[in-house]
């Protein structure tokens, strides 16, 4: 398929004016105004050409009440402050009638942020870490299932091959719908890096440069919404379920961060011990300390923690590592500009917003206090007795969302990152999903007990 990045307008520093012009000059009939809930759900409210001017000046208002964990009912109105910046057209839509989006921020009627929005979230710490100097980069590498549809067209875990790691066709039969989601990411600016088969049946990869932490963040949010659509172009369901096959890998989100000053990187050293500097390792020792505080945020379902149990090649322990990736954190082997930490813990259900802010918040905290990150470990912590375990303290994630949910509120770090508001509703959320869930009898359960007893 062609490719054409060349014809993407740079919108960087566009006014209003100036997207109206684009508008008009691409056909565009309807713009989307988009932005997620607290859960990291996609939202939008569309209008017509005739609405463009209001819209990109700010003044469109939704029900806040109707989103989850927004607002109180009397407390609905909100208005979607558009970031010009991130609109787009969106390249499958009929030329003569083109759909554009752009990306927006959640304001109260009198105009100020609102607490409830994981996009201000992440912006407040974007700007305390520029406070100090720092602007964070940061990669995510979102992996996620292609399933057949049902009966029905209902949702199924039956996957469209038999393909396994860097698999070719034929046994990858979902080549050619991720040759195509990769054409309309490249169409709307991404500079998409690789493509691959995964480890499990019907699993997908593609990874797209990284850039700063807002930028990466709404790329997430993109990259969701245009693997579904193409997916299903294909007759394919498109899944970020962390774990939809027992048996099976699961899909992670591993995210690639560091911090500059300027257009240094604060994270390299050139004569230090690993070449990472001070600031590297209490980065790291800050991760190393919240991480049982923020994996309800970078695994927020009841599900991601059966995506994190030992065998499947996702991380269960607190520590980190250069040689190996069974610790939740590993540094890949390049240095100077490209030094890096890899998170692995993040699964691609996780709201990127909020899964960004509250690493941020962990690392500039260990950076604050100067965390001890502790020896790498670099033999496989799997095959560690617990009594070795213990010795080198490398504690255990979290077990399920309850315990995750428990961990979370204690943390006043993550919390006051997040904010009182944030905190509250994404609790209250995670812990009905935990009470419907350990509430439900499973196949599992009548397998092994209904004969039995």
């Amino acid at each position: 398929m062609p490719r054409h990045r060349s014809q993407i307008p740079d919108t960087s520093g566009a006014s209003a004016q100036d997207i109206l012009d684009l508008a008009t000059k691409n056909n565009v009939r309807f713009l989307r105004l988009q932005f997620t809930d607290i859960l990291g759900i996609n939202k939008n409210v569309e209008v017509p050409a005739s609405q463009f001017e209001k819209a990109l000046a700010g003044d469109i208002m939704f029900d806040g009440s109707s989103i989850e964990g927004f607002v109180r009912i009397e407390e609905s109105d909100m208005l979607l402050a558009p970031d010009l910046s991130t609109f787009q057209v969106f390249p499958w839509s009929d030329e003569s009638s083109r759909v554009a989006r752009v990306i927006c921020d959640i304001n109260t009627p009198d105009g100020n942020p609102f607490a409830g929005d994981p996009r201000g979230v992440l912006k407040k710490m974007i700007g305390r870490a520029a406070e100090l100097g720092y602007t964070m980069n940061a990669g995510m590498e979102a992996e996620f299932f292609m399933f057949k549809p049902g009966p029905d067209e209902e949702p199924s875990t039956v996957t469209h091959d038999v393909g396994s790691y860097f698999d070719l066709a034929p046994a990858d039969l979902g080549e050619d719908a991720r040759r195509a989601i990769v054409d309309v990411l490249e169409r709307m600016g991404f500079e998409v890096e690789a493509a691959h088969h995964e480890v499990a049946h019907g699993q997908h990869e593609i990874d797209f440069r990284y850039a700063d932490a807002l930028k990466t963040a709404d790329n997430i949010t993109t990259f969701r919404f245009v693997v579904k659509y193409v997916a299903r172009t294909f007759g394919l369901t498109a899944s970020f379920m962390p774990k939809p096959i027992f048996g099976q890998n699961g899909s992670g989100m591993h995210t690639h961060q560091s911090l500059f000053r300027g257009k240094e990187n604060a994270f390299w050293e050139e004569k230090a011990e690993w070449e990472l500097s001070s600031t590297a390792l209490h980065y790291i020792g800050g991760l190393l300390r919240h991480a049982r505080g923020f994996s309800a945020i970078t695994n927020p379902l009841v599900n991601s923690y059966k995506r994190l149990v030992p065998g499947y090649e996702a991380p269960v322990n607190v520590a980190w590592s250069m040689r190996n990736r069974s610790p939740m954190i590993r540094i890949p082997d390049r240095r100077g500009l490209g030094t890096r930490i890899e998170l692995r813990i993040p699964d691609p259900a996780a709201n990127p917003y909020l899964a960004l802010a509250v690493q941020l918040a962990a690392g500039l905290d260990g950076i604050a206090t100067k965390a001890d990150a502790r020896e790498p470990v670099n033999t496989n912590i799997w095959e560690m007795s617990h009594r070795e375990k213990r010795r080198l303290r490398i504690d255990d994630l979290p077990h399920n969302l309850e315990e995750a949910c428990n961990e979370l509120e204690k943390d006043d770090i993550i919390t006051e990152a997040l904010g009182e508001h944030i905190t509250a509703q994404f609790l209250a959320a995670k812990r009905l999903e935990w009470e419907e869930y350990i509430s439900q009898v499973s196949k599992w359960e009548l397998d092994n007990y209904l004969a039995k007893y």
